[in-house]
């Protein structure tokens, strides 16, 4: 399978590309970023393992890149520095996400699409209203990698109880940030419990944990190297479930009607489709349902500010809400977007969308003044 990785030659990017070079379900590891990829390209593509892997760089190759990606992995982005927090980097990872998923509506479509750019909170919403926008959208395809803050669970966990961390599964719902990270140690496998002391210093150790790590680092960085390991984890995990594995369990923040919030992360079941099971919250204990009403409202602020963003700053030449599909008996059997366009095509493609825009808006405002019934 392809596996695209944008942002290849970043601090989080070269760990990510190699360690996804080890697996043996990529036959075509394809890395872009704006500077350095074809180093990086050839640094990896020396490893003796079967991975074929090609360098792109600057977003004139972007569709060489894509083209026939199974999975897409963006790691773009600035990283958090002393003082900074994932909201910090909004303004600037913003731009970048919606570029880039732009260019996978465009160029590989059905791919899976793999947020790891922070604040995910905001980035992931971002990501699905571009493919909204482009007509392309599939909710089980859009996942926020939020895989890290299950690995430190585990990680934390089996350190303080002085257990085998391989056999150690702790899931983590909510968001990735702060008090929207929710780990539910009462669903912990093997059943482990703290006091309640242990148990609060355990709750904010997983939920600081990347602030623990920039602060290590003295500015020089953020969590690249566990991020990577995380990411390629969950990667891994979606190869298996598209290659027939049919057990397939990862937490990742997706759209989702478990809560108000319209995305939240939960155990999710992978399948040839992306999404295949929402597996919901499970019962939780009461200090976990504290913990759930802390953070549901400032998740939903997270993705609200994700979702007005994007409507402010759409991608360029953004597709009206209207277009062409295929109708069957339920009415709109699917959306069979634009195809490949040739060049004259897409200028008058480009001609066409601010009129009929101007048209479809202006009926849009016609009817807001003018309601039925009245």
């Amino acid at each position: 399978m392809k596996v695209a990785v944008l942002g290849a030659a970043g601090g989080i990017g070269q760990p990510l590309s190699l360690l996804l070079k080890l697996n043996p379900l990529v036959s075509h590891l394809s890395l872009f970023d704006i500077v350095h990829t074809p180093g990086v390209a050839a640094d990896l593509s020396h490893m003796c393992t079967p991975a074929h892997v090609t360098g792109h760089m600057g977003t004139d190759q972007l569709e060489a890149c894509l083209s026939g990606s199974n999975i897409v992995v963006i790691p773009a982005g600035v990283p958090r520095k002393p003082g900074m927090t994932r909201d910090d980097l909004f303004n600037t990872n913003a731009s970048i996400v919606r570029d880039l998923v732009d260019a996978c509506a465009k160029f590989c479509p059905e791919s899976m699409i793999c947020i790891i750019s922070n604040p995910v909170n905001s980035t992931v919403p971002i990501a699905s209203e571009v493919m909204k926008q482009r007509g392309v959208y599939d909710h089980r395809r859009v996942f926020g990698v939020t895989t890290l803050d299950v690995v430190r669970a585990n990680t934390f966990v089996a350190e303080a109880k002085d257990r085998d961390v391989a056999h150690v599964n702790v899931p983590v719902i909510g968001g990735h940030s702060g008090e929207t990270i929710v780990p539910l140690l009462s669903q912990a496998t093997p059943r482990i419990t703290f006091p309640r002391e242990e148990r609060t210093k355990m709750i904010e150790r997983i939920q600081n944990a990347g602030t623990e790590v920039v602060e290590a680092k003295a500015g020089a960085g953020s969590a690249t190297l566990s991020m990577a390991y995380a990411g390629a984890k969950f990667t891994g995990s979606l190869l298996d479930a598209l290659n027939g594995r049919e057990d397939v369990v990862e937490c990742t923040f997706v759209q989702s009607d478990e809560t108000e919030c319209t995305y939240f992360a939960t155990p999710i079941l992978l399948g040839k489709r992306g999404i295949e099971q929402n597996l919901g919250i499970g019962r939780l204990a009461d200090f976990e349902v504290s913990l759930l009403e802390k953070a549901i409202p400032e998740l939903q602020k997270n993705i609200t500010k994700g979702e007005e963003w994007i409507k402010s700053n759409p991608p360029a030449n953004r597709m009206p809400p209207y277009f062409i599909s295929s109708i069957g008996k339920r009415g709109i059997e699917q959306n069979l977007g634009i195809g490949r366009l040739a060049d004259f095509e897409v200028s008058l493609l480009e001609k066409a969308i601010p009129e009929l825009q101007k048209n479809i808006t202006k009926g849009e405002e016609w009817i807001k003044s003018n309601p039925a019934g009245q």
